[in-house]
Parts: C-alpha cells; structure tokens; sequence
C-alpha cells in the first residue's frame, strides 16, 4: 500500500549501523586467536599510551616487565609460585562460581587455613614428631576450610541467606581471629609471627628446591578439578544446579546436598592453599598474608570460564603483569601506579575479547551512509 510504501524511507532511517547477534559454539581454536588479538592490540594500545603519557619507549617498558617476572632464576621460581598460589585459590572458587553461588570469601577461606595451620605450628610443634605435625596441620587446615565454606553454604541451602553478604563477611571473622593470634602469639605486639616463633612443622622442600612443592600439588588439583567438573556425575550436579535450580529438583537432583558439599570442596581446597602458604613457603602468618588473591581468584575463573587449564593461561597473564610493574616502576622510575594503569589496560582488552566470542558484529551495508547518492535522496 502507498502508507506502508511512505513508511518504508523512515524505518530504514532508523536502521542501526551495526547488527549484534549472538554466536553458536565456537571452536577452542578460534576463541584462542581471539583472546590472543585482543592481547596484540592490548600492548600495542599500552605502548602507544606509554609513550603518550611517559616518554619512553615501550619495548623498554615490556622488557622491564619481564625481567621483572624472569629476570633471573629465583624470579622465575617466585612466578611461578605466585602462580601456583593464585591459581590453587581459583581451582577453589571454580565449582561454586560453576553453580551460580557467588563465593567472595576465598580470602577468608585461606586465612583460617593459614591460622589454623600456624595454631599447630605454635602450640603443639614441640610436643610430637616433625611429620605428625606436618600431617596435623595438614588435616586441621583443610578441615578448617571446609568448616568456613560449609556455614554460608549451608545457611544459604536452608534458608536462603545472601551467599554474596555472608562469605564476605567471614572475611572479616577470619581476619580478627588472625590479630587475635598475633597478639598471643608475639607479646612484642608484632603484625607479624614468622619463622622464629613458627620454627616446628617447616614442609621439606621437594628435590630440594623450594616452592617446586607448591607447583606440584597446584598441577595435581588443576587436573583432578578438570576431570571433576567435566566427566563426574557430580561435575554434571554442579552445572545442572547452576543452569536452574528448579530443574535440578526436576531431574531428582538434591539441591541442597549439592550447595554443601560444593562448597565443602572449595573451602577444602582454600585450607590446603593456607598449609602450603604457612607450612611449605612463608612459615609465617599475617591479616594479608592471602594478599587480595581471593577476590583476584575471581576474575581469573571468570576469564577461563571456569576451565582449569584455561584458567593456568589467565593466573600467568596476571602474575606476570603484577611481578613485572615493580621491576618496571624501579627501572625506569615511572610511578608504582603506572604499572597498575597498564595492567588495567591490558586486562581491559581481554575482558573486551569475551564480548565478541560471545556475540557477531555486522555492518549494516544498507544504511543510509553507505548507500549511493539516489540512496541518500531517498532517504531524505
């Protein structure tokens, strides 16, 4: 008809530039050179700024930044540490994150395994042998992880209290448990009790070389939480409970069971990252002794969606980049915030990336800026 003919001109006006929709599966190839892109364009994007802003020369900069991470061969162990501790810590928030229970308490998780691993260390270290008390404080660290993990899971499976509020907040509980430690611990009112008070229960190095334990142990959980998650009938729990709940109970899935004993395993491994902090590497214990990892956990799993072995790719990226910003600040005597500003950057473009794995960007060739002189007459 002439009306809808009349109509025509105005609705292809109003005809966006761009179609957003969203993308099947894509192959693990292509979402790899995806993310790789998005990490190409990402330095680029953070030389061009670097010298914007600073002056200097940005291959300077990123060569600052790994001599910071490998420069030698004791940064490199003290990498791949910090790998190991941020990735162990993400393995444990991983099945909870799967299942849709929004777990920000790792921090507190660690914590009371580190403290009650100190506890054993301080008060009974001089009363058994040297290898009961390792196994001590391994059994009581893990248990103790279970224990801060289960509370807010099992309040949330009964009574459906905000997961979210609740393990922040035992945060907090754990973190005036350490001061209070300290306190009996060091009478000298230290914000440390290190080695010298802590000196029963030091885990042997592995082969001699330390922190190769903590490396080892980490690798052995990234492939049982793989196999975990991807071939076990409770793997499979995990993931119906976190696509509905309701469905779960359709299907015959004892919801609540799987809320505990999720998180029993998260807190679990929490505990045995807090051993190995105290017993295998620091022999020491302070309130930031976990140092912020139980919320960069987060993002880490997020980034690897939630694939262990993914998630090895993403905890270097970041370590890397954390290591390597002091060595740039001092080097080159930029300001400590600029390392933070670059990671920013960096990690900007990856977050990015996951945009345009998820969804197709087209260009809408019929828009009126791209059509030809009779097309823009005709829509004007």
């Amino acid at each position: 008809t002439e009306g809808a003919k009349a109509e025509r001109p105005e609705k292809a006006e109003h005809d966006p530039i761009l179609h957003i929709t969203k993308r099947g599966q894509l192959s693990m190839g292509k979402s790899i050179g995806i993310r790789a892109m998005s990490i190409l364009i990402a330095l680029i994007a953070g030389g061009l700024i670097s010298v914007l802003v600073t002056g200097k020369n940005p291959i300077d900069i990123y060569a600052s930044i790994f001599e910071g991470a490998f420069g030698n061969t004791d940064r490199a162990w003290i990498t791949f540490q910090e790998m190991a501790v941020l990735l162990g810590i993400s393995l444990a928030v991983t099945p909870a994150f799967r299942m849709k229970f929004w777990n920000t308490g790792a921090e507190g998780q660690v914590l009371i395994g580190c403290l009650v691993t100190a506890a054993c260390m301080f008060w009974i270290g001089s009363s058994v042998p040297e290898w009961v008390l390792i196994l001590i404080m391994l059994g009581a660290s893990i248990l103790a992880g279970i224990l801060w993990g289960v509370i807010p899971a099992f309040f949330k499976a009964f009574w459906g209290t905000n997961e979210t509020l609740f393990t922040l907040m035992m945060n907090y509980v754990a973190i005036q448990l350490v001061e209070s430690f300290l306190k009996i611990a060091d009478k000298s009112g230290s914000n440390t009790v290190g080695p010298t008070i802590l000196c029963y229960g030091w885990v042997p190095d592995l082969f001699g070389v330390q922190y190769l334990l903590n490396i080892v142990v980490v690798g052995i959980m990234c492939v049982l939480m793989y196999v975990y998650l991807k071939k076990t009938k409770q793997g499979y729990e995990i993931s119906v409970v976190g696509e509905s709940e309701n469905t779960a109970r359709y299907v015959g899935i004892n919801v609540k069971k799987v809320i505990i004993r999720t998180m029993a395993i998260s807190g679990a491994i929490c505990g045995l990252v807090g051993f190995l902090l105290v017993g295998a590497t620091s022999h020491s214990i302070d309130a930031n002794l976990v140092s912020g990892r139980g919320f960069t956990a987060i993002m880490v799993s997020w980034l690897a969606k939630f694939n262990p072995f993914i998630m090895i790719l993403t905890t270097f990226l970041l370590v890397f980049l954390d290591l390597g910003a002091g060595e740039m600040s001092t080097k080159l005597g930029l300001n400590e915030s600029y390392g933070e500003i670059l990671t920013g950057i960096i990690l900007f473009f990856i977050i990015g990336s996951e945009f345009f794995i998820q969804y197709k960007v087209k260009i809408n060739k019929k828009h009126k800026l791209f059509a030809g002189k009779k097309g823009r007459e005709a829509h004007k």
